[in-house]
């Protein structure tokens, strides 16, 4: 009676492990044949599946643990800083843009209130010269 417990949760362990190794595992890394043909195999033939899973299917010299990349805190991950730098520095570029061209429209408000004549600029030009 022992035996025949231990054996059936042997052979649920053993299924429970192939089967979500292979969900776990990246469609284009299965050998032999492709991933959902590797399910099907699991389901119709649990232990067997398992075992040719595990010696055939499996690529080899990884496991589903390295492939997994941890979180990391923003300010430990290097690419969030450079991405936060280069984002700051586009914020401070648009700013200065737009500081230029608030300028300009200032200039060109003040120009056209002027009747399109600069500060320096008179109707009355020195002819003097040229008579």
């Amino acid at each position: 009676m022992l035996l025949r417990v231990a054996l059936a949760v042997a052979v649920l362990v053993i299924f429970v492990y192939g089967l979500v190794d292979v969900i776990r595992t990246d469609g284009r890394l299965t050998r032999g044949i492709s991933k959902p043909a590797w399910i099907v195999v699991m389901i119709v033939l649990p232990v067997l599946g398992a075992i040719l899973w595990l010696l055939i299917g499996r690529p080899r010299g990884s496991s589903p643990q390295q492939n997994y990349r941890h979180p990391t805190a923003p300010d430990d991950d290097p690419d969030f800083l450079r991405n936060l730098e280069v984002r700051r520095r586009n914020e401070a570029e648009a700013a200065r843009l737009k500081k230029l061209k608030d300028e300009l429209d200032a200039k060109a408000k003040a120009k056209d209130a002027d009747g399109g004549k600069g500060k320096h600029e008179t109707d009355e030009h020195d002819t003097d010269g040229l008579k």
